[in-house]
């Protein structure tokens, strides 16, 4: 039986861009940081001669998720589309998206609509990409 949700993993292009992204813009801090190769990493992933950077990132709740980058690796896919099959997107939750919005749009991060206010008037939601594609929703709890 499942306890929690232990993290979720994106896989990343650019490891500086993705940190910049979830750290500066977002407020993840920095876990655990870790270079990781041999045969228990080449073997619970079924690859052969890994070398690969992970980075365990937390909130203020304990709360991860963790980036990985492959190097030699990775298989870069383009074009992430919210109506594949899989999983889509993480959501996240945030004090004064607008606030947040307008810092990271002044970063350069694109947006697909500026924060916009459910039906129920419960939240105010925008989603936007991580540099690695990874679509992120951000949602403020309105009541």
């Amino acid at each position: 039986m499942t306890v929690n949700i232990r993290h979720m993993g994106f896989v990343v292009n650019d490891l500086n861009k993705s940190l910049e992204f979830y750290v500066d813009n977002l407020g993840f801090k920095i876990y655990k940081k870790a270079n990781e190769s041999g045969n228990f990493i080449n073997k619970i992933l079924g690859y052969e001669k890994l070398d690969l950077i992970t980075v365990k990132m937390t909130i203020d709740n304990g709360q991860m998720i963790e980036l990985i980058d492959f190097g030699k690796h990775k298989e870069l896919i383009k074009n992430h589309q919210l109506n594949q099959s899989g999983p889509t997107h993480i959501a996240l939750t945030v004090y004064n998206l607008d606030k947040v919005y307008y810092k990271m749009s002044n970063k350069g991060v694109d947006f697909i609509s500026p924060p916009i206010q459910s039906p129920d008037g419960l939240v105010k939601v925008a989603f936007c990409q991580a540099p690695e594609g990874t679509y992120v929703e951000l949602v403020e709890q309105l009541n």
